[in-house]
């Protein structure tokens, strides 16, 4: 893990990667568990687990039900900071951020969450996030781990 204090932002490839059957999933899993145990300070926006909810039926092969059923059950942390704060001025900072940074509208609006909630550190599976300066960004798998994912993708 990292060696910043937190608040650390959960973006959606990681809440999904923890809630799957992949080779890789461990270094997710690590950090949903922490949080959920109340062992780092986590930041969840809730539209990410929608997110989660499209990438596990998409990518990663859960029914709509399983997936449904897991991350009802990640709702049930209480420890973790769910962010609902999805205000016309967010959106339009997130879609500014995005703009600047040449990054997709979701990351913009999760850089503008992050940055709004104090957030230290955002964790992902790519490197967009690097792109904004106000906070760290920590890709939770290495070069090697990324490739072995996508192998299991491919299947």
């Amino acid at each position: 893990m990292s060696d910043a204090e937190g608040p650390y932002l959960f973006d959606v490839g990681v809440i999904a990667l923890a809630h799957t059957e992949a080779p890789v999933r461990d270094a997710a899993l690590s950090y949903v568990r922490d949080a959920i145990a109340g062992d780092i300070d986590a930041v969840v926006p809730y539209p990410a687990v929608f997110g989660a909810h499209t990438v596990l039926t998409t990518y990663y092969g859960r029914s709509n039900a399983e997936a449904s059923r897991l991350l009802q059950n990640f709702l049930d942390a209480k420890r973790i900071r769910w962010y609902d704060g999805i205000s016309e001025d967010v959106v339009r900072s997130g879609l500014s951020r995005s703009s600047t940074t040449n990054v997709g509208g979701w990351d913009g609006y999760y850089a503008q969450v992050a940055i709004e909630e104090g957030v230290d550190t955002v964790l992902t599976i790519d490197d967009d996030f690097e792109r904004f300066e106000a906070f760290d960004t920590e890709v939770i798998l290495s070069r090697d781990e990324f490739c072995e994912l996508n192998r299991f993708l491919e299947v």
